[in-house]
């Protein structure tokens, strides 16, 4: 099975209402919207799927590249027969979210872009490249502590290490291979190519749906400047910083994010 398919046992649909499609972060899983479900599945169908070599998703093309993600989502989006859809991704899957709104105008009601990194400077492209060295050598393994350090403020660490062992689970969970290959997607990032062939960080402009980027104030991935950068370069795009969050924000105060966020899907559902 491609990345051009969804294995149906990686696919979970709940709610009713206008069709929001959930996309996770390089070595999560659908699960980790867990803390957002509640609000969102109140209001909209929200699907969730696996990305390829991820949970129980199927192994990844080889030579992975951005547009084979995005070949899956609408693969996925035609085989549930939805003919639009408001998408929702996080990390790796904010990038996705950003690349198929430009391939794929017509299908896309809205994006929200959640803690994604948008024209990484040089010293932030060089410590990327070093991770992507370091999961070719061995997957997840050697990233993962320095993964959660960033991901979570000390606070929230200390007082709930059972999400940080759940989420250090999904992490190892990964096909060391299959991890690698979808890090170099995640660490070539915008500078990837959409369906035309130019870099996707040049394209956002093309986005024409409403967009929201959404990032933590202390986010060292994705930081601020790059949400506000973002923001500013799409047609109608808006960011917002929520204090005093790292880069799993949605998972340490889900509420936080879905705050803004209902209002903004539900102010661009059809």
């Amino acid at each position: 099975m491609t990345a051009r398919e969804t294995d149906p046992a990686a696919v979970t649909i709940s709610g009713d209402g206008p069709p929001v499609v959930l996309i996770h972060g390089m070595g999560l899983n659908r699960h980790m919207w867990d803390g957002m479900l509640p609000a969102l599945t109140a209001r909209f169908r929200v699907i969730r799927y696996d990305l390829p070599g991820h949970g129980d998703g199927s192994p990844p093309p080889e030579h992975c590249v951005l547009g084979d993600l995005v070949a899956q989502l609408d693969a996925l989006l035609t085989a549930l027969d939805v003919a639009r859809a408001a998408l929702v991704g996080f990390s790796l899957g904010g990038t996705l979210a950003q690349a198929y709104a430009v391939d794929h105008p017509d299908r896309t009601t809205a994006i929200a872009v959640l803690n994604s990194a948008f024209r990484r400077d040089a010293a932030q492209r060089e410590a990327m490249l070093e991770r992507l060295r370091l999961s070719e050598e061995a997957g997840p393994v050697l990233t993962v502590d320095a993964a959660l350090e960033r991901w979570f403020t000390p606070g929230f660490a200390a007082a709930h290490p059972d999400v940080l062992e759940q989420v250090r689970r999904w992490m190892l969970a990964n096909d060391p291979a299959h991890y690698a290959s979808l890090y170099r997607v995640l660490a070539t990032g915008d500078d990837a190519a959409v369906a035309d062939g130019r870099a996707l960080a040049d394209s956002v402009g093309d986005i024409a749906c409403p967009a929201l980027v959404l990032t933590g104030a202390d986010d060292r991935n994705s930081t601020p400047a790059m949400a506000r950068d973002m923001a500013a370069a799409m047609r109608h795009g808006r960011a917002e910083i929520i204090p005093g969050l790292r880069h799993m924000g949605l998972a340490e105060a889900p509420d936080r994010f879905t705050a803004p966020l209902i209002p903004f899907l539900e102010s661009t559902s059809p």
